[in-house]
């Protein structure tokens, strides 16, 4: 017996209407995004290993547990992307598009990372990236976050989403800080679960965003980042939050949000929502003011960004039912020719005649050359609005007849009159 080859444990198709909603939500986003003068990049699925480890971090999860990693036939060693920043910044700084400084780009793509299957958590999944160079915080942080805001007004989830934000300071303000995080957490060591304990003197920031109720307790009397930032990471933290206040944007500052990224510095924010359990957050990003500098030695060029995770969006609007989209038919016009000689010749070229009038009308031909009844049949578990039936009788007569199945009303006429016909039927 021949055993069924199935999809890679963790990534996951989607057929119609999901594919629908995934269109909808994309378009979405995009049109904010070019109304807001943003360009979209072209970045590589595949890059070489090198790039996240120096850009990502070797110490975090991501380089050590989450790649996928293969070595090419020249033995280099290549990584199907699992976040979109490093591929954008790399392409910038090769075809030295500094010359564009106050970028607005976006992607949009696949991301790979090996971690546990759950809902909301894929081995591959989605995302629309969203990259700023060269503008100055807080302001183009404040634009970002603004911009997030009315896609989640569109999609009409912005009731069930919440913003956090924070800031993580400088290097020189987390290097201060770590070190009496470490001083603290070596007393309690024994109180540590495994995955702290793994990152204490690894990265230990992320202890900080730990999903162990016990260890968020711990936290609660142990060094506070707020009180190791420098007097300008504040100010930007304050600005930021004027503006926000200023569009009434209701947010939280969550003093233990760090993201998962040794790149970030100063402020960070994540969009997060209750509905979807433990995975929460469908987008967060922050500021990378020495992440091109780290790659091209090139000097006060700042960055800020952010990613979207499509699945989990989907995720979101079903579970809220935020979105109703109109899939009453799939199919506009179904062609239905009689025989495979004649008339299945004249639905050819009536299809590209409608085709070409109507470019924005879902028009098929059916080839099942049964009897009426049957196709008629075939069409409704379609979807199927209007059948347009061409016979032996409708050719020696040069006539067309339509049917609307919805109505159940159908209409007879010459064939020169065909686009007049579906002008009046279409309200063209």
């Amino acid at each position: 017996m021949i055993k069924n080859i199935t999809a890679v444990h963790g990534m996951h198709d989607y057929f119609f209407p999901d594919t629908k909603l995934w269109e909808y939500i994309e378009n979405v986003i995009k049109r904010i995004l070019i109304n807001y003068g943003y360009k979209e990049i072209k970045i590589p699925i595949l890059e070489k290993s090198i790039l996240f480890k120096q850009v990502i971090g070797e110490m975090t999860d991501i380089v050590e547990k989450e790649m996928y990693n293969l070595n090419d036939r020249n033995g280099e060693s290549l990584t199907l992307r699992p976040e979109g920043t490093a591929g954008c910044i790399r392409a910038v700084i090769e075809h030295n598009a500094f010359n564009f400084l106050n970028q607005r780009l976006w992607y949009n793509g696949p991301m790979f990372r090996y971690e546990r299957p759950q809902r909301g958590r894929y081995r591959q999944f989605n995302q629309i990236g969203i990259e700023v160079l060269g503008l100055e915080s807080p302001y183009i942080d404040s634009e970002i976050i603004i911009m997030t805001y009315y896609i989640w007004k569109e999609l009409n989830i912005i009731n069930n989403v919440f913003l956090e934000i924070n800031s993580i300071g400088s290097i020189e303000d987390r290097e201060k800080y770590i070190k009496k995080l470490i001083a603290y957490l070596e007393k309690y060591f024994h109180l540590l679960d495994e995955d702290c304990k793994r990152r204490m003197y690894k990265n230990p920031l992320r202890i900080l965003d730990s999903k162990n109720p016990d260890i968020q307790e711990l936290l609660n009397n142990a060094p506070k980042l707020k009180n190791f930032l420098s007097k300008n990471c504040i100010i930007k933290l304050n600005k930021l939050c004027d503006i926000l206040n200023m569009i009434k944007i209701n947010f939280s500052i969550n003093y233990r949000l760090v993201r998962g990224l040794d790149y970030y510095n100063d402020i960070v924010f994540e969009w997060t929502t209750n509905q979807l359990g433990s995975h929460k957050t469908i987008c967060g990003g922050g500021r990378y003011d020495k992440l091109i500098t780290k790659l091209s030695k090139k000097n006060n060029i700042n960055g800020m960004g952010c990613a979207i995770g499509i699945e989990r969006l989907i995720l979101l609007v079903k579970k809220i039912n935020a979105i109703k989209l109109q899939i009453n038919y799939l199919i506009d016009i179904y062609l239905v020719p009689m025989d495979v000689d004649l008339t299945l010749r004249k639905a050819i070229f009536i299809r590209e005649i409608i085709r070409k009038k109507f470019p924005l009308l879902k028009i098929v031909i059916s080839y099942y050359f049964s009897n009426l009844k049957k196709q008629i049949i075939q069409a409704i578990k379609q979807k199927v609005h209007f059948l347009l039936i061409i016979g032996k009788k409708e050719i020696n007569n040069n006539q067309l007849t339509i049917k609307d199945l919805f109505l159940k009303k159908q209409i007879t006429f010459l064939e020169k009159e065909l686009i007049i016909t579906l002008i009046k039927i279409f309200n063209y």
